[in-house]
């Protein structure tokens, strides 16, 4: 897929510009025309208003109406994070000289974002299963750091056409049948929690048969949420960082330490395959190939580097890492196959697991699964998230879970990490690791999250301790700093 972006340069000539710079680590030509061409990635369609008499509507992610008198910049950049779904990022003290007043209608998204944006240039990322990136700059996109919050953090959105049947104690009612009474198929179960996934033939007819399950005697109703494939990693032009020095311990299997994680599928092709156990999939087969990791074997690549640093250089390892598929190749997963892939890793024996993910969504039976692994002594670590809010995401805000944000070796949060009272420990939020021969950079609070349950793995290995103790001393030690 190609790389289009816009920008509007301030002597007002506008040009396409193809260009990746700063920590993308590569540069390409700039093309002469205007022209913005945005891909089908960005499907948005609201109506989002500042004020009495302002409005800005997108029509499909592809059309724009506006009536604004006098936003600021920052304004209008929180209303394009909370409503495009874009990942927003503007360069430090980027100022317009005037307030942001337009009239328009029916405009390309590219035309109509250089009458709203003026003087400053601007370039839109297309990405493949994530979000697109909006950067806003005077000079170069390599410039523009500073991640913009949603104006307001968006609500959980459950899959419209789906519900979760949880079945109550001492039921013995047919699942089967009851779907087939309100016109659902049963895609998914997980026999272990008495759950099973409902797909009906629109939301209609889902929210029709909530209302009518809500007091059924044997079953409790859950909504799935959808879970966002996380962003994958960027490429290096050179790194210092050297290779891992740790091995695996080949004795006797009995005495591995296994962690599950649950995540997109992990390469084979990863230099440090010797740690992985053979892989399980909840979501059908992925088709990652080998050009560039996934962000599964980013966070395993990630997991080892925080697995190092309890050891000696060169010392042998019992920890293996097994790799738990929740997405395949779709774009996103759902908190039930989340909870399916936990379950799988239970199964498997294991004692430490990683979620380098979040939803908005709380799930009954997520958060069931999890409480039952808390019981048995697993230890769970999972991403607070990617937005500067305080609003909890999930599983990492269930008190079973130590969750991690990014920040600076001595406690200071990333200026783009969630924090807020439900977030437990800080821990560099970027990673450099190694694919396919070359050097890729891993950012965010998934990376951090997959260092702490390397860490954890570590601890847990060479002393044996108990989860609590364990928990106990990374709280200690990697507590965020008032």
């Amino acid at each position: 897929m190609g790389l289009y972006t816009s920008v509007k340069l301030a002597s007002a000539q506008r040009r396409l510009v193809i260009e990746l710079l700063g920590w993308y680590g590569f540069y390409v030509h700039r093309l002469l025309r205007f022209s913005f061409a945005l891909f089908m990635l960005v499907l948005v369609c609201g109506v989002f208003p500042a004020g009495a008499a302002d409005r800005l509507v997108w029509r499909g992610g592809e059309r724009v109406d506006a009536d604004i008198n006098g936003w600021s910049l920052p304004q209008l950049l929180e209303y394009l994070a909370e409503h495009s779904g874009w990942q927003v990022f503007v360069e430090p003290n980027a100022r317009l000289r005037e307030p942001v007043s337009v009239k328009f209608a029916n405009l390309p998204v590219g035309e109509a974002l250089g009458r709203m944006l003026g003087e400053l240039s601007f370039a839109v990322l297309p990405q493949v299963n994530a979000p697109a990136r909006l950067f806003v700059f005077r000079t170069s996109i390599g410039d523009a750091t500073q991640r913009v919050p949603p104006r307001e953090l968006a609500a959980a959105r459950p899959i419209a056409d789906e519900l979760i049947l949880l079945r109550k104690p001492g039921s013995k009612a047919d699942a089967d049948e009851l779907a087939k009474r309100h016109g659902a198929k049963i895609t998914g179960r997980v026999n272990e929690f008495g759950a099973y996934r409902l797909k009906f033939a629109d939301a209609e007819a889902a929210r029709i048969a909530r209302d009518s399950l809500n007091g059924n005697t044997d079953f409790n109703v859950d909504s799935n949420y959808a879970v966002p494939r996380p962003v994958a990693t960027d490429p290096l032009a050179a790194s210092s960082m050297a290779a891992l020095t740790i091995k695996p311990d080949t004795s006797a299997s009995s005495g591995q330490l296994v962690v599950g994680l649950i995540d997109a599928a992990v390469q084979k092709a990863t230099p440090s395959s010797a740690f992985l156990l053979p892989g399980v999939s909840v979501a059908g087969e992925a088709s990652a190939g080998s050009a560039a990791p996934t962000h599964g074997t980013s966070m395993f690549e990630t997991l080892l580097r925080g697995l190092a640093s309890t050891q000696d250089a060169g010392a042998a390892s019992a920890v293996r890492v097994l790799p738990v598929d929740v997405y395949g190749d779709a774009a996103s997963t759902s908190t039930f196959n989340v909870a399916r892939g936990v379950v799988e890793a239970l199964n498997a024996g294991a004692s430490v697991i990683n979620l380098s993910l979040a939803s908005a969504g709380d799930s009954a039976l997520l958060h069931n699964v999890i409480k039952q692994g808390a019981e048995r002594g697993v230890l769970f670590f999972a991403a607070a998230g990617n937005e500067p809010t305080t609003a909890p995401n999930y599983p990492a805000a269930y008190p079973e879970v130590l969750a991690v944000t990014a920040g600076t070796r001595n406690g200071q949060l990333a200026n783009y990490a969630n924090r807020g009272e439900f977030v437990d420990v800080v821990a560099p939020g970027s990673s450099i690791i190694q694919f396919g021969g070359k050097t890729y950079l891993v950012s965010g609070t998934s990376a951090s999250t997959a260092y702490v349950s390397g860490l954890a793995a570590g601890m847990k290995s060479s002393t044996d301790a108990s989860a609590a103790a364990i928990s106990a001393k990374l709280v200690e030690t990697l507590g965020i700093k008032k």
